[in-house]
């Protein structure tokens, strides 16, 4: 596997958050639209449960590369 092309995926039950690393420019464009899920010195990064799924998709949708995605 390739340590560069890491995919992970985040659920909340409704929906699902995946994240392409090779996609990702880090533009934090998530941090900064809703920092309460985002949080990139965590781990896992991505605490689903502290937002709407409406507010999540909303901020996924705002990825410049779509490094972020919803399934």
């Amino acid at each position: 596997m390739d340590k560069n092309n890491v995919t992970k995926e985040y659920s909340n039950g409704e929906i699902t958050v995946v994240w392409q690393s090779t996609k990702c420019i880090h533009s934090a464009n998530c941090v900064k639209n809703l920092p309460s899920v985002f949080q990139p010195r965590e781990h896992p990064w991505v605490k689903m449960d502290n937002a709407t799924s409406e507010e999540i998709i909303s901020t996924v949708a705002k990825c410049p590369t779509q490094a972020l995605s919803i399934k």
